[in-house]
């Protein structure tokens, strides 16, 4: 029987649509005119201070059959085929760029929020649905379950763009839930179609498949991220640039092979991107330049394509329905089930849970498993894509553009720590054991108004450059340390601490 939740689509011959049906040239030419409008949406993006997402959608909805652009593209299995691949990349690039000194922490919320946040959201939208809509209570929960995964990369993008960070904790809280709660979304919504198809499906069997499909992706995530980098690490390549197609091809391995044995091959791509991000690679700077840019060019590609399957004339009739779930959502049920599922955990205060609830900045995760009813071919699946992309759209505007200044209003927001670019740059290979760091002299640190050599750095510890006032300087032993000085310091990874415990004021914990 698992064997329908592991594969979402198969992939199987698919007529082309008809812009595959023009000359190559031309292809090209739109291909390479779509890509680089992406580019410079990301860019407009900061200015405007709304999510990239949004307005890659909105090229994709100009260049549809009902745009200026005119194709005629309306293929939800290829959308789906799509933002599966795109969403593997994806994920793999978020594990890869997360440090777990900062999640591990962290790690107790983020999962109740992956899990039982996801699941609580899900059936407060479902029962609010099937009373609005007349749907009935599976269909109601599947609009719910579609809609339950949230965007943190969506929400960061638009902090960066007005130089906002966040206090504490928060920041970690995010990044890990929304890295591991799209596997759980998919779960509900493979698992709500089959009982809906299947309605003498036992409830328990579910909770089951459950447990296997997360506990395979854990484990399988866990050992294709130790065999990537031993890979990497052993493997010894006459070119560097193999590696990235080495690694790419083991992310699509990992999520492959995990859901051809019945586990979750999402969780499996970010847990295997934690790990290898958060070991010893050669190339390491490469290869995270490498996935990030690819990432990237999914994103774009996602969003585009989704955007080309939308058709804005169906959005009018469904305004108001939209309207009503959007801000059922945003103001009910993500901040009951984020509340619910905190509600003893004492060291974070309600203005902190608050703005969790806030941000639940919904992205193209729900708009791509709008696609399963489709291709499923229930009866409300139409309306329930126009639903989907009408309370994204909602989410983006309404939310994407107000979160600097909710945590601006809670007292929770931060100036924005801005990684300076030197002009050397480090890769370790297997040989060096030592990190590149920076760290600022800030008020209060032991080290202000003192020499270098008066300092007593630890040995294996070296200061190798000094950014004050925007300005790079090679220091000696005589030089004096300011406040506001940011030092970039090659050590090793053993001394960290004590260099941070010399250089730095002692931290307080801000929850």
């Amino acid at each position: 029987m698992h064997r329908q939740w592991v594969v979402i689509a198969r992939l199987t011959w698919h007529r082309p649509f008809q812009f595959l049906m023009l000359p190559i040239e031309v292809i090209l030419v739109a291909l390479s005119g779509v890509f680089i409008l992406g580019v410079l949406a990301s860019k407009a993006s900061v200015r405007l201070g709304v999510p990239a997402l949004l307005l890659f959608l909105v090229i994709g909805m100009l260049g549809g059959s009902e745009g200026p652009g005119g194709i005629a593209f309306d293929d939800p299995w290829l959308a789906q085929a799509l933002g599966v691949i795109a969403l593997v990349f994806i994920l793999f690039a978020g594990g890869l760029d997360t440090d777990w000194q900062r999640v591990g922490p962290v790690l107790g919320r983020g999962i109740v929020l992956s899990t039982l946040a996801v699941l609580a959201s899900a059936l407060l939208v479902g029962l609010f649905a099937a009373y609005l809509l007349n749907f009935s209570l599976l269909e109601g929960c599947l609009l719910g379950a579609i809609v339950s995964s949230t965007d943190a990369a969506a929400v960061f993008s638009v902090l960066r763009s007005r130089s906002v960070s966040l206090k504490g904790r928060l920041k970690d809280v995010l990044e890990l839930e929304s890295g591991s709660n799209d596997p759980m979304a998919v779960f509900l919504t493979v698992g709500i179609i089959s009982l809906v198809q299947n309605p003498d499906t036992p409830l328990v069997s579910l909770v089951l498949l459950f447990l296997r499909q997360m506990a395979l992706g854990g484990v399988a995530g866990y050992l294709m991220g130790l065999a990537i980098a031993w890979l990497v690490n052993h493997i010894r390549l006459q070119y560097e640039g193999l590696y990235p197609v080495l690694t790419f091809s083991l992310v699509l391995l990992a999520y492959g092979a995990t859901a051809t044995v019945g586990g979750n091959g999402f969780l499996a791509v970010y847990v295997a991107g934690l790990v290898v991000g958060n070991r010893d690679i050669i190339h390491r700077r490469s290869l995270h330049m490498f996935h990030d840019g690819l990432a990237w060019l999914m994103q774009i590609a996602m969003f585009i394509t989704l955007g080309l399957l939308v058709f804005p004339s169906r959005l009018l009739p469904v305004a108001g329905a939209g309207l009503a779930l959007s801000f059922f959502l945003m103001l009910v049920a993500r901040p009951v089930s984020v509340f619910s599922v905190l509600l003893f955990d004492d060291r974070m205060r309600w203005r902190h849970k608050l703005l969790v609830s806030w941000v639940g900045l919904r992205g193209a995760v729900p708009i791509i498993l709008a696609t399963f009813p489709l291709l499923a071919g229930m009866a409300q699946a139409e309306l329930i894509f126009d639903l989907v992309f009408f309370i994204v759209l909602t989410s983006v505007l309404v939310q994407g553009t107000s979160i600097p200044w909710v945590a601006r209003w809670l007292g929770l927001a931060a100036p924005l720590k801005v990684r300076r670019e030197y002009p050397i740059e480090y890769a370790p290979t297997r040989s060096i054991k030592s990190a590149l760091e920076e760290f600022e002299v800030q008020p209060g640190s032991r080290a202000v108004g003192k020499q270098i050599v008066e300092m007593g750095l630890p040995p294996g510890a070296l200061i190798v450059g000094l950014n004050r006032d925007e300005e790079f300087q090679v220091p000696g032993g005589g030089t004096v340390f300011q406040p506001g000085d940011t030092l970039l310091v090659l050590a090793e990874k053993k001394v960290l601490a004590e260099l941070r415990a010399i250089l730095e004021p002692e931290r307080r914990e801000t929850e």
